[in-house]
């Protein structure tokens, strides 16, 4: 089994993709509901947040109040570092937790939903395969301004605010282009799956694990034929 990193940007159309993917019954793993989960009162992440930055965090009921939060750390990269150190290591044994469950269950790829993949770096060497889903400026600020019912001006700025979706475009393995009629784009998301399917990429991991599991089937019938006695 591979994984995959899936990003995209705002109003480029990623939701609507990983719908497409889910459908053909793929595996798909969000990393923003794993984030929010792992600061969930009663985990360690929660214990360390509070501790790091005080019950100014909480809200009434013991969870995160992640407004609070933002503004804590927002334009303060030292403490922003601080909060990556405490979530980032739960997110990824999250993470793997869940990869291995799809893993045992047989599926020869996982996407896994990152909206900052390309931001921060910190995921792509678990990637063996990166995707982007893209759409023309134009469209991304006319269907922003649509749905959120903005203005240009504020349309443009959260868009600003984001790595341009050309620039991720030229980073990733596969660009899956949003720009035009929605059909379109389903037949793109189809045809990447498909060969995703067909790659041989799964089977290294696959065939090591079973390697192993012979292994330690084989060491334990040696421990048990040295150790108890013969009849």
């Amino acid at each position: 089994m591979f994984l995959v990193g899936l990003t995209g940007g705002i109003a480029s159309g990623k939701s609507s993709v990983i719908q497409v993917f889910q459908q053909l019954g793929c595996a798909v793993i969000d990393v923003d509901v794993i984030a929010r989960h792992v600061v969930q009162p009663g985990y360690p992440a929660h214990r360390r947040i509070v501790e790091a930055f005080g019950t100014e965090v909480l809200l009434e009921n013991g969870d995160i109040d992640r407004k609070v939060l933002g503004d804590l750390i927002f334009n303060q990269p030292d403490r922003r570092q601080l909060l990556n150190s405490i979530t980032h290591p739960e997110i990824r044994k999250e993470m793997m937790k869940e990869t291995f469950k799809y893993f045992l269950r047989g599926y020869r790829y996982v996407i896994l939903d990152i909206p900052l993949l390309f931001e921060t770096k910190k995921l792509l060497k678990y990637m063996k395969h990166t995707v982007v889903v893209y759409c023309d400026r134009d469209t991304q600020l006319a269907r922003l301004m649509k749905r959120n019912s903005l203005s240009r001006e504020d349309a443009e700025a959260r868009i600003n605010a984001q790595l341009p979706l050309k620039d991720k475009a030229r980073m990733a393995n596969h660009v899956l282009d949003n720009s035009g009629e929605w059909s379109l784009t389903r037949r793109q998301v189809i045809l990447l799956h498909a060969k995703l399917e067909r790659s041989m990429e799964y089977l290294p991991l696959r065939l090591g694990f079973l390697t192993g599991l012979a292994g330690i089937a084989s060491l334990l019938y040696l421990l048990t034929r040295y150790l108890l006695p013969s009849p």
